[in-house]
């Protein structure tokens, strides 16, 4: 009989964490990877005691990954409609399920089990024949003294939240990984380049943030591709992505010689 359980601690998943990533077709999206994901609740699809899968939902009732070892694939389908049908105090009401097309398992049984769907957010890969640039943007690595004028930056920028920006950005700045355009003493644009420490670990997740002022100058593509040759400086292979809507992005990223190669789809 198959039972679901919590999850009180992500090291009882790790084979089946790393299952699913050598399933995957394409890396994953990093802040859904290491971000989202990690905050979900996790919970254990048990069969007599025995640890058989795991699925994670968000506070708002969406899967985000699920899977079933090796010994239980042919049940897969079954215990995911069962999941969706049966009502379970703790896991709560599923309203539906955020899945790239890199996840064919998950992205398969989504398809066949939810009512409709759309895109979230694509996700990039390079052209390495566009990778070479004659004059990279000057991007300076920004330092723990730079922690208050980088998160003012981000907060005018895209109205992040402060409290989260702080720890955000004292985690990127404590391993180099956040840098900064700098003109007249100010802060223009910003520049990530996330390397993994568990998973994906040959490629490097990219970010741009630019200052409203200075939009529509083709500095966020400057700066993407400033960003790939660090990355390939640090023998990582550059990936990124954008949400569906933001078309302006979509433009830079692909001037920086990326193409949507994989989605992240919202299915409800």
């Amino acid at each position: 009989m198959t039972e679901i359980k919590k999850i009180d601690s992500l090291e009882k998943l790790k084979e089946l964490k790393i299952m699913y990533i050598e399933e995957t077709t394409a890396p994953l999206d990093g802040m859904w990877l290491c971000g989202f994901v990690p905050a979900a609740k996790h919970f254990g699809v048990y069969e007599e005691d025995k640890l058989k899968g795991y699925f994670c939902i968000n506070e708002e009732g969406y899967l985000l990954q699920y899977i079933l070892g090796a010994n239980y694939k042919y049940q897969s389908e079954a215990v995911f409609k069962t999941l969706l049908e049966t009502k379970n105090s703790e896991v709560g009401d599923i309203k539906g399920a955020f899945c790239s097309t890199a996840e064919p398992g998950f992205m398969s049984l989504c398809l066949d089990n939810f009512r409709s769907h759309k895109v979230n957010a694509l996700m990039y890969k390079q052209d390495k024949s566009q990778v070479m640039i004659d004059k990279p943007i000057e991007l300076n690595v920004l330092k723990e003294n730079h922690l208050k004028d980088v998160i003012a930056f981000a907060h005018e920028a895209i109205g992040a939240p402060v409290d989260w920006l702080h720890g955000y950005y004292s985690n990127l700045i404590k391993r180099a990984e956040l840098y900064a355009s700098i003109q007249n003493d100010r802060i223009i644009a910003t520049g990530e380049c996330r390397g993994y420490d568990e998973y994906q670990t040959s490629y490097a997740d990219l970010g741009v943030i630019v200052a409203k002022e200075e939009r529509s100058k083709g500095i966020a593509t400057k700066v993407l591709k400033s960003l790939s040759l660090i990355a390939k400086d640090k023998n990582l292979i550059p990936i990124c992505s954008t949400e569906a809507s933001n078309l302006g992005a979509q433009r830079a990223i692909s001037r920086a010689g990326f193409f949507a190669h994989n989605r992240i789809i919202q299915f409800d």
